[in-house]
């Protein structure tokens, strides 16, 4: 399952670059350094979503790892390859959902006059900020997607590696302890 993670985790790496790049390097080498405000906002669904698959994939991971640890003679009963897609599927569909609310909220908006963000990328802050419209709900969703889809994903990692930490410090011997250590 760990090996199964990390290529997920590396499509996502791989993904990243794709969701910026062409348009930076297309800025680049043209010196045109515009994008239409639906494609900042394509841009920012790919990124966004990613980003938010990468949170709840990293907490996938340290749960992998808190069962491999503290858990070892359960742990190939636990975390089979069907909880393991399950997990990984969770994650993707997670990061796609939490982005794909706060861009219909956005595509709602309405922007008007020259419009410039001073970032390489497109990002929902600044976008909002574009906006003539009334932003006070979208900054609102935000913030709630933002602690829904990361604050979860954050404690789930924070508690497995308090876990992990606790049940590694108890091995008798230095040996075992940096062997399990080495896993993480």
């Amino acid at each position: 399952p760990m090996y199964f993670f990390l290529g997920n985790l590396s499509c996502i790496e791989t993904c990243y670059t794709s969701a910026i790049l062409p348009r930076m390097l297309a800025s680049l080498l043209t010196g045109d350094k515009t994008i239409s405000v639906s494609g900042c906002i394509t841009q920012l669904y790919f990124f966004g979503s990613l980003a938010g698959t990468e949170c709840c994939l990293l907490a996938a991971m340290s749960y992998d790892r808190n069962l491999a640890i503290c858990k070892p003679l359960h742990y190939s009963t636990l975390m089979n390859i069907r909880f393991s897609f399950q997990l990984a599927a969770g994650s993707w569909l997670n990061g796609l959902w939490a982005i794909t609310v706060l861009v219909l909220f956005l595509s709602q908006l309405i922007f008007c006059g020259p419009n410039e963000i001073d970032h390489f990328y497109c990002d929902a802050i600044p976008l909002i900020e574009l906006s003539c419209s009334d932003t006070h709900q979208v900054i609102l969703i935000d913030f709630i997607l933002a602690c829904v889809f990361t604050l979860p994903p954050f404690l789930l990692t924070l508690i497995s590696y308090m876990c992990i930490i606790a049940t590694i410090l108890r091995i008798p011997s230095t040996t075992g302890r940096q062997k399990a250590f080495s896993t993480c």
